[in-house]
């Protein structure tokens, strides 16, 4: 059985290439990504401020924790309905991604966390999108912008916009 592995591997040899590892994230990788995607970002020891799309976004590091977070500012919890808070922790359950509302000192943020080190490039950089799409979508979509979670309430609710506003059209 042995011969029959080796004659195998003689004959058809497989090329298999190993794909080389993204380096682990540090603070001066990270803000050359962050000055790629906006040139005038403020960097700050171990945080980052910038601009995407008009919207404002704060990132804070924690090297020794290993941690990182994404934040960007929405609005006053304060003021939130019981049905708004009711549908933003339902598209942290299916539609807003890896990113999510959360609430802290009287605001409601849109954050994506993630371990620091283990943090690869394109997946910062779609966790800062995401973060970005859930605050301009917050009253419509809730949305963190690709794919969604089909098992959630979001689908049937967005689908509901779609109907309400045909039913409006109808006589047009």
């Amino acid at each position: 059985m042995i011969r029959i592995i080796a004659l195998v591997a003689f004959l058809f040899p497989v090329s298999v290439h190993a794909q080389e590892a993204e380096p682990h994230m540090t603070l001066s990788r990270m803000a050359e990504i962050v000055l790629a995607l906006d040139p005038e970002a403020g960097v700050t020891g171990s945080g980052f401020s910038f601009v995407i799309d008009d919207i404002p976004v704060l990132i804070v590091t924690d090297v020794a924790a290993n941690r990182m977070r994404a934040m960007v500012p929405i609005r006053s919890a304060e003021t939130m309905t019981a049905e708004e808070m009711q549908r933003v922790m339902q598209a942290n359950f299916d539609s807003a991604l890896d990113a999510r509302y959360a609430v802290a000192q009287g605001r409601l943020w849109g954050v994506f966390i993630h371990p620091f080190k283990e943090l690869e490039r394109d997946q910062f950089i779609s966790g800062v999108a995401q973060t970005v799409n859930i605050a301009t979508t917050y009253g419509t979509l809730y949305s963190g912008g690709a794919a969604q979670f089909g098992a959630g309430d979001s689908a049937d609710l967005q689908r509901q916009l779609i109907e309400d506003l045909l039913e409006r059209g109808q006589d047009i």
